[in-house]
């Protein structure tokens, strides 16, 4: 009998008894399974674990001003994270969002003060500075094909040495003047570093901006054009071309959305403390990386979500004020850190591959 007649299946047979044998590709997963390989999973768990044990070891945390301190402290890391997240996403990371951040401030700052203008002008110059600063970064990375971890360094000790020698040169001091008296100022403040009252608590309104951004990230992962162009180009850049996804504009818009994320941010410090020091900012490009890296993003690119940054950015707010209201020595923060950040990487590591295991 030839191969050929081999291969035609029996007309007319009665169908084979038994199980019916399906590959990995057919083959309906239990739905424990399928939830595992959800990025957030891991992350959501952590986060609950994290905070019941500082609601069990530091009682203060149970108070509701308590609370919203550790969730103002995890807005502020959680806004900058989502676009850190998305760039991560698409294949990319920016090691200059801490300290573009500061640039974004000190521009607004400076701009309002020097040239005694209404500060909503310094608001948007700042707006336009940042995403330049990441239009910049795209362009560069998708034009000379560096790896994006080699330009970032490089605008990162850019800005840094701008940051301070810029104000120097400008203030005669490391820090910018107090712009609290300028007009629209309290306009300013209300948009960007207000507080609201929720039953005899103040909230920060970064609260609120930090749930709307992350709802808003979220719809264009899951819902959107440009959110399958997002995990397209970072699963497979070449491949993704192939098929008509506009590779460089995503990369370069992804790099822009950072840019306005430390525009914000940078505005909320800028508002909330009426001057700022030109030295800050270093370190936390970190912070945002591994907050996103912890919510479920890979550094490879092509798998994450916008959720998983969320509870990231919480584990991290419910850590850092979470030490002090137990009463630890806060030296230890950075250290509790490296831990969160390496065990979110093995569980990530787990739960990627028992959700593939067939």
């Amino acid at each position: 009998m030839s191969m050929a007649q081999q291969a035609q299946p029996a007309v007319g047979g009665p169908p084979a008894s038994g199980p019916q044998q399906t590959d990995g590709r057919t083959a309906r997963r239990p739905p424990a399974l399928r939830l595992l390989a959800r990025p957030e999973v891991g992350v959501f768990l952590g986060a609950v674990a994290v905070l019941v044990f500082f609601l069990i070891t530091a009682p203060p945390v149970r108070d509701g001003s308590s609370m919203a301190n550790i969730l103002y402290q995890s807005s502020t890391i959680g806004i900058m994270a989502l676009p850190v997240a998305l760039l991560m996403i698409g294949g990319e990371f920016d090691l200059s969002s801490g300290v573009a951040v500061i640039s974004s401030a000190l521009t607004a700052s400076m701009l309002s003060y020097q040239l005694t203008v209404n500060v909503w002008t310094g608001v948007v110059v700042a707006l336009v500075v940042s995403l330049g600063i990441g239009a910049f970064n795209g362009w560069m990375v998708v034009k000379t094909g560096l790896p994006s971890f080699l330009v970032t360094l490089g605008t990162f000790l850019i800005l840094q040495g701008a940051n301070l020698a810029v104000t120097k040169l400008v203030t005669g001091n490391v820090a910018t003047d107090d712009i609290s008296d300028m007009d629209g100022f309290g306009q300013a403040k209300k948009i960007f570093a207000s507080t609201f009252d929720v039953a005899g608590v103040q909230v920060k309104i970064t609260v609120v901006w930090w749930l709307v951004f992350a709802a808003l990230a979220t719809w264009v992962l899951l819902r959107t054009r440009y959110g399958n162009w997002i995990f397209a180009v970072g699963g497979n850049k070449e491949s993704a071309r192939a098929v008509g996804v506009p590779v460089r504009f995503t990369k370069i818009t992804l790099f822009m959305l950072v840019g306005f994320g430390a525009w914000f941010v940078g505005m909320h410090n800028l508002f909330s403390f009426n001057t700022v020091q030109s030295g800050e900012g270093v370190g936390q490009e970190l912070i945002y990386i591994a907050a996103a890296v912890i919510g479920g993003c890979l550094l490879t690119g092509g798998y994450g979500s916008a959720i998983g940054p969320v509870f990231g950015a919480f584990m991290f707010g419910m850590v850092q004020q979470g030490i002090v209201y137990a009463g630890w020595n806060p030296d230890w923060f950075k250290a509790f850190l490296g831990v969160m950040l390496l065990g979110a990487v093995l569980i990530n590591l787990w739960v990627q591959r028992t959700a593939t295991r067939r």
